[in-house]
């Protein structure tokens, strides 16, 4: 699918319409859009490694930072990249880069993306067993149960069981935390798959500084129920990492 690129024609189409053609519709319409080639998140990587590498921070480099988050590379991922440039380009060069990923990785905490099925309404039904508020919008009640559930910052749910039937979840946007218990918490990312089997107890929610939606798929099971139990721990959840 091609990437529809408008920044050259906003900002140069008056001064260089040729330019501008060639940015939107070659660099980003034919060369960006070959995922077939070199996926999307390689190409982010490539493309801030170049900048900084030539010394560039400007607003083209903090338009590929938001290209680059957009395209699944985390703050983490991120992190790492920059600081293991700095002993081939230069230590000042990473300290020059530091702040702006620590600004664009900051944006919307506050706001919601907007999910692949969109938000849906607040999810109040279930909102005593939930630490923070989240967004539920059905998808699908017959056959199987689908339901895109969005997460704010910090909102997790109560440890539970699914009874007899489990449950999947597709995850597509922000990060967020698995954990079954005893066993160590898993951190997610969209395109990352979890499944519950039956009769185990887990959680799952939200990361501290993002938003975070998953399709839950629950295929129904005859005498299948939830069984919700005690909150997370506060201080256990603000020590993941």
């Amino acid at each position: 699918m091609a990437i529809k690129q408008t920044a050259g024609r906003k900002l140069l189409g008056d001064l260089a319409p040729e330019f501008a053609r060639l940015n939107d519709d070659v660099l980003f319409g034919e060369v960006w859009s070959r995922e077939d080639r070199l996926p999307l998140k390689t190409r982010s990587i490539i493309t801030v490694t170049a900048l900084m590498t030539k010394g560039i921070f400007d607003n083209s480099l903090k338009s590929h930072l938001q290209t680059a988050r957009k395209n699944g590379v985390t703050k983490e991922e991120m992190v790492e990249i920059v600081t293991h440039l700095a002993f081939y380009v230069g230590w000042p060069n990473a300290w020059a880069i530091f702040p702006l990923v620590r600004e664009v990785y900051a944006e919307d905490a506050s706001e919601p993306k907007e999910p692949l099925f969109g938000l849906g309404e607040e999810n109040k039904a279930f909102a005593p067993y939930f630490i923070g508020k989240s967004y539920l919008k059905p998808l699908v009640s017959t056959e199987a149960n689908i339901a895109n559930v969005t997460f704010e910052p910090a909102c997790r749910n109560n440890w539970h069981i699914h009874h007899k039937g489990g449950q999947i979840l597709l995850c597509t946007d922000g990060e967020g935390w698995y954990q079954e218990w005893q066993e160590k918490p898993r951190k997610l990312h969209p395109g990352d798959v979890v499944i519950i089997p039956p009769e185990v107890k887990h959680w799952h929610g939200a990361t501290k500084d993002s938003w975070f939606t998953h399709i839950a798929i629950s295929v129904p099971t005859e005498g299948s129920s939830n069984e919700w139990l005690e909150p997370v721990d506060d201080d256990q959840y603000a020590n993941l990492e």
